[in-house]
């Protein structure tokens, strides 16, 4: 069987090491996953996620000319949505959805706080002093 990359396929983990997993995906050929791959979340200890032995799927990621095989096992994952939050309803405190905010996300809602911070002191202190332009 030739591997593809983006293919999703599923192997046994025959090694774990400090940096990754070694997946067999059959044919004798074995690939592996970079710890930044194991998981969606921040992995510190990879046996907190995987065992030896344990069936994962994997999408292959890179099949290199010198038969080295990179693998995912989070991006084989198929990610759950998030579902949109009712308009006007705001969260405060951590973050606890799973994934990371996208750079778009953590722009809007540092534009956001701003905004409401902004207009918190304008409500509290409508007798500011104004620097008028030109003095």
């Amino acid at each position: 069987m030739a591997l593809e990359v983006g293919q999703i396929i599923e192997g046994k983990i025959t090694g774990i090491t400090k940096f990754g997993v070694f997946v067999d995906v059959g044919d004798g050929k074995t690939g592996m996953v970079h710890i930044s791959e194991v998981a969606q979340t921040y992995v510190s200890e990879i046996k907190d996620h995987v065992q030896e032995g344990q069936a994962v799927k994997v999408k292959v990621l890179a099949v290199n000319d010198d038969g080295k095989i990179s693998l995912s096992i989070k991006r084989a994952e198929e990610l759950k949505p998030r579902s949109p939050r009712p308009q006007g309803e705001r969260s405060f405190g951590p973050r606890k959805s799973a994934g990371p905010l996208t750079f778009e996300d953590m722009m809007s809602k540092f534009k956001q706080s701003s905004e409401d911070k902004f207009s918190d002191l304008k409500r509290k202190n409508p007798d500011a002093k104004r620097v008028k332009k030109g003095h």
